[in-house]
């Protein structure tokens, strides 16, 4: 194998060496220095010396943080050494480990190529996957959501211009169910690339921050995350600074939203201390990149010579709307490329490109900064115009538009049974301790919300992401038992920014219009930031603006995207993209506060269109009832092998779910769903056995049928017949009834002795009947009125 031949004594020769080179085997996987003689080719892209990272790992580190009454331990040194980068962090007995690579020649990507893998292993939880091939396959939305939030915590922290294939893997090798494995997956990310010679300006430190009872609970336990009215994940950076913020909460107060924020940023100073002990001995140099991707100044000044008072005029004619404004910008580009590839002919596309990319920023950043005015003409703290729409067609079940500047999102609810609610993946469950959920919301974004083409193949990352989001701000505030499913669509039809948090607008309407009782309506607003820095110390703010309600460009060309969502008393949403390497505490605490204004503003706004929910349903809405099935009844009902009840489902389109023995749950789409499905029940509960018999009573019956076990009879003329064992016949022993001159039309007398408790099958004997004890005879009239829905309801008999 590949091992064997890189671990002989240059085998082929120098030939050889080459050769494992050029399939990238001797770089990525040098098990020993090559032998004298056996000189390894020189590349410019060679990272640090394997070899000798390879035997430094023999000498195992690990640093403990102290975060209360548990401890967290950070080791390296021990598992996959071939990494750039690799840590593993314990939490009680959860453990990550994570690893980064990163390749050492550059991408043809404009961007930095950054992957974060988090997955969830089923051997990790002592279970077996559920799926056809028994294996882990695919990704689940948890994992998704997991990988999001740690490539936000990271990504800021690397240097501008590094375009370089960088990957970063959380592979959980146990899960306890009771510590949550994905901040551990932040912090092992964190100290992978510490430890590595990946440039990268960290470390960070995650913690999760719950509220218990008024206390602040720094990374809660499974069971006291269930009591918690808060679920923050935050990341800091050296400082007491903030690089990502992500958080749910049960409409929390702001002043204790900002205190858990304080607490939580104190415990990431002790996780990144000790991160930095460990890298400080057992980490590597970095790297030095064969090439970044920063255009020199002399392009970049001739960019703003040729198109700084041009692009200056777009950006303050306030008449431009996003089309129109994107089509001068571009105008102005191909201009000003056209005019830089004459004079600069040898130098890449991409640094031109580049160039008049920062010569754009720097004019769009320079007049909020120093004019206090957007692009749009509005101040600072200014919202763009707002106008909302509800009950917009009468089939759904509740329906708003919401439109907010040229961002545009329709929101419709539908209700379904319970039946229908998310089944959540075993890992997930036993990490989480939630095993399904009735109120879902998705996000969609099509392409022509944006003027553009594409595929549509489901949702991407981004459109699970942005749907998460608007789910945690909506749930706190839907019934805890509400008898229907809840899905929440929300589609975006025009986008200029924030269609996350309209969709949160939208979204509550929707719901109110609905009928569905929520506790309070919410909004939800995303503020920007325009900063400026020390030229001597980029991570120094010397200043800064924060915008109100950002449009797509602000978001882009700014610094932050701080999305909020609430009730007008509190919070129960935020998510903080962080484009730099980290905020002080200030500014974020001025961005909740600025977040909470624009907040009950666009509220006041909502609520003159509906201010509160529908007292009543929607006419067109689904029903749900409980219909009472006593167990002489439910074999009837169910029918052999369920056939009823699928019968009964597939006929009127109603579904059924059993709640205890005696009580079934019927969900119908529509009213006329409902009655159909009634009538259907009544006729299949039809001719059954429900005439008031007394225990102990003699009656007539009448034989329908001979069988090889008994007889068939009945006791009035509509009955459904019931069987009457050969053990009951006579006293004798017999194999057949015709043993004794039975036959099909006579009528024999038989003793009552009730139903069977556990089928409800009536019991008959006519042996009892040949000892000599005197009888009463009775005999029994029709009867054709069935009524199902109420624990035998007395119904009238006659008797002789």
């Amino acid at each position: 194998g590949e091992v064997g031949v890189m671990a002989a004594p240059c085998p082929g020769g120098v030939g050889s060496v080459r050769r494992l080179v050029a399939r990238g085997i001797w770089r990525s996987s040098p098990w020993r220095a090559p032998a004298p003689g056996c000189p390894l080719p020189a590349s410019p892209g060679t990272r640090r010396n394997h070899q000798q990272a390879w035997a430094s790992t023999s000498e195992r580190g690990r640093v403990d943080v102290d975060l209360g009454s548990r401890k967290l331990e950070i080791s390296t040194g021990k598992l996959a050494r071939f990494a750039d980068g690799c840590a593993m962090v314990q939490l009680g007995d959860t453990s990550v480990m994570v690893t980064a690579v990163s390749k050492t020649k550059p991408t043809a990507s404009q961007f930095m190529p950054l992957v974060v893998d988090y997955r969830q292993k089923a051997a990790a939880a002592g279970r077996i996957p559920t799926t056809y091939l028994r294996r882990d396959l695919g990704y689940t939305d948890n994992e998704i959501l997991t990988s999001r939030v740690i490539d936000r915590s990271i990504r800021p922290l690397f240097p501008s211009g590094y375009f370089y294939d960088t990957q970063v893997i959380c592979n959980l090798l146990a899960v306890d169910g009771i510590n949550d494995p994905d901040i551990l997956a932040i912090n092992g990310a964190s100290a992978a690339l510490a430890l590595s010679d990946i440039p990268w300006n960290g470390p960070i430190g995650a913690v999760r921050v719950g509220f218990v009872d008024g206390e602040v609970v720094i990374n809660p336990t499974r069971k006291e995350m269930a009591l918690s009215t808060l679920n923050l994940v935050l990341a800091g950076a050296p400082q007491s600074q903030v690089v990502m913020m992500e958080a749910s909460a049960e409409n929390i107060l702001q002043q204790d939203f900002c205190h858990a924020i304080k607490i939580g940023v104190k415990h990431t100073q002790q996780i990144i201390q000790s991160i930095q002990q460990l890298a400080s001995k057992h980490g590597n140099s970095k790297r030095t990149p064969q090439k970044s991707f920063i255009p020199s100044r002399e392009i970049v000044e001739n960019a703003r010579q040729l198109a700084s008072e041009k692009i200056r005029e777009v950006f303050k004619d306030f008449t431009h709307d996003k089309i129109s404004r994107d089509d001068a910008i571009n105008k102005i580009r191909l201009e000003t490329e056209e005019q830089l590839r004459e004079k600069f002919s040898d130098v890449d596309s991409f640094d031109i490109i580049e160039a008049f990319n920062m010569v754009s920023k720097e004019i769009f950043r320079n007049i909020i900064m120093n004019e206090y005015i957007r692009c749009d003409g509005r101040d600072l703290r200014s919202l763009r115009n707002i106008n909302c729409e509800v009950d917009l067609y009468k089939p759904l079940h509740g329906s708003a538009l919401f439109q907010r500047g040229q961002t545009q999102v329709l929101c419709t609810v539908t209700f379904d049974s319970i039946e229908s609610s998310v089944k959540n993946d075993l890992i997930t469950t036993l990490i989480s301790g939630v095993k399904e959920k009735n109120f879902m919301l998705h996000y969609e974004f099509p392409p022509y919300a944006t003027n553009e083409t594409g595929k549509l193949v489901g949702q991407n990352r981004r459109e699970l992401g942005h749907g998460a989001l608007a789910e945690k701000a909506l749930k706190s505030v839907i019934p805890k038992e509400f008898p229907f499913t809840i899905r929440v669509t929300s589609e975006v039809l025009e986008s200029n920014g924030s269609s996350s948090m309209a969709s949160v607008c939208g979204g509550s309407m929707a719901l109110m219009d609905a009928g569905i009782p929520i506790s309070a309506p919410v909004a939800g607003v995303a503020v920007g930031l325009i900063t400026k820095t020390n030229p001597d110390n980029p991570n120094s703010i010397e200043d800064y603006r924060l915008l109100t309600d950002i449009l797509g460009i602000e978001d882009y060309n700014g610094d932050m995207d701080f999305k909020m969502a609430g009730t007008s008393k509190g919070i129960t949403a935020l998510q903080a993209d962080i484009k730099i390497a980290g905020l002080p505490l200030k500014i974020v605490m001025e961005a909740v506060q600025q977040a909470s204004v624009a907040k009950k503003e666009i509220l006041s706004i909502m609520n003159k269109v509906i201010a509160k929910p529908r007292e009543k349903r929607k006419e067109n809405g689904p029903v749900l009832e409980t219909v009472q099935v006593p167990l002489s009844k439910r074999a009837r009902f169910i029918g052999p092998g369920g056939y009823n009840l699928r019968k009964l489902q597939a006929e009127t389109g109603v579904t059924v779910s059993q709640i205890d023995e005696e009580t079934f749950s019927v969900f119908a789409p529509t009213p006329n769903a409902m009655h159909e499905a009634s009538e259907l029940i009544n006729e299949l509960c039809k001719d059954d056995q429900e005439q008031q018999l007394e225990f102990g009573a003699v009656y007539t019956a009448t034989i329908t049928e001979i069988r090889d076990i008994g007889v068939m009879v009945k006791l009035y003329s509509n009955m459904t017949p019931v069987l009457l064992h050969n053990s009951q016949l006579d006293l004798r022993k017999i194999k057949h009834p015709t043993a004794i001159g039975l036959e099909v039309g006579q009528q024999i007398q038989v003793k009552y002795f009730g139903r069977d408790p556990t089928d409800g099958r009536m019991r008959l004997s006519r042996k009892v009947l040949q000892s000599p004890v005197t009888t009463v005879v009775k005999n029994l009239s029709d009867k054709n009125s069935i009524v199902v829905g109420a624990r035998d309801s007395a119904s009238s008999s006659a008797s002789s």
